[in-house]
């Protein structure tokens, strides 16, 4: 699944491994057995809340989120991804997000380059689906996996009177002779936020923990913080007496999630 723009639980250690899984395929196809033009993968997860660039979406609730992939042996690969939610008092509609991917991921030169569209839905809601373009280089260096990236979001609807930037870096490094990957995201948001996700202005969102993996299950622990100040917060997010800041304050979020 696609893990660029959101703390989706599936640590970046998996994503590393989901991203070099086409060349792992064909290093150990043999002569007899001959990989599949369209792969199918998945996950599964619960977080203690969800966070996305660094703003609690789920009112600091548990959220259940599952994702599904399909990938060519082209590059090509379509993805769905959704999660509930309980921001602000209530997003109303289905409080549900859906996410729809379309993209194309290759190497080239020993890292890898990936792009495409991604589209946010909220059932129910009027007004606040929006697009979304990507592109990210990853990569290894010694024993960290690195990746640098962008999303882009033009005027629309759900954006605003401007559009939307955020540029991001992740960094994972696993622990020699242990199950054990230690991770660091930090990221930019700069122009109009949207209806739900995220506040007018600039900003930095921040991540740092740890991915335990036993099987097809990780572990992740992480503390996520934002420098959005409380008095924009609670402008932005209020909703009856829920004051916008707790969904910007610095929180340790833990999940769990089974891969497939």
């Amino acid at each position: 699944m696609h893990d660029t723009f959101k703390f989706f639980s599936v640590s970046l250690a998996s994503c590393a491994l989901a991203g070099a899984s086409p060349a792992l395929a064909q290093e150990a196809t043999t002569e007899t057995e001959a990989s599949p033009p369209v792969t199918i993968s998945g996950s599964a997860a619960l977080v203690s809340q969800y966070r996305f660039r660094g703003v609690s979406q789920s009112d600091e609730d548990l959220a259940v989120q599952a994702g599904l992939t399909a990938s060519h042996e082209s590059g090509f690969y379509v993805s769905a991804w959704g999660s509930n939610l309980a921001g602000f008092g209530s997003f109303g509609g289905s409080n549900m997000e859906l996410d729809l991917i379309g993209g194309f991921k290759t190497a080239v030169g020993g890292v890898t380059l990936d792009g495409g569209l991604l589209w946010y839905l909220y059932p129910g809601t009027d007004g606040t689906d929006y697009a979304e373009p990507y592109a990210s280089i990853s990569g290894t260096v010694g024993p960290a996996s690195l990746k640098l990236g962008a999303a882009y979001a033009p005027k629309q609807d759900a954006i605003g009177d401007d559009d939307n930037l955020y540029v991001y870096t992740d960094a994972g490094v696993g622990i020699p002779g242990a199950p054990v990957t230690l991770k660091v995201h930090i990221g930019y948001t700069t122009g109009s936020g949207s209806t739900l996700a995220g506040p007018d202005g600039d900003y930095v969102d921040w991540l740092i923990g740890a991915d335990v993996t036993y099987k097809m299950l990780t572990l992740g622990v992480a503390y996520v913080d934002t420098d959005i100040g409380k008095t924009a917060a609670d402008s932005f997010y209020t909703s009856g007496t829920t004051p916008g800041r707790k969904t910007i304050d610095g929180a340790a979020v833990v999940s769990l999630t089974a891969a497939f």
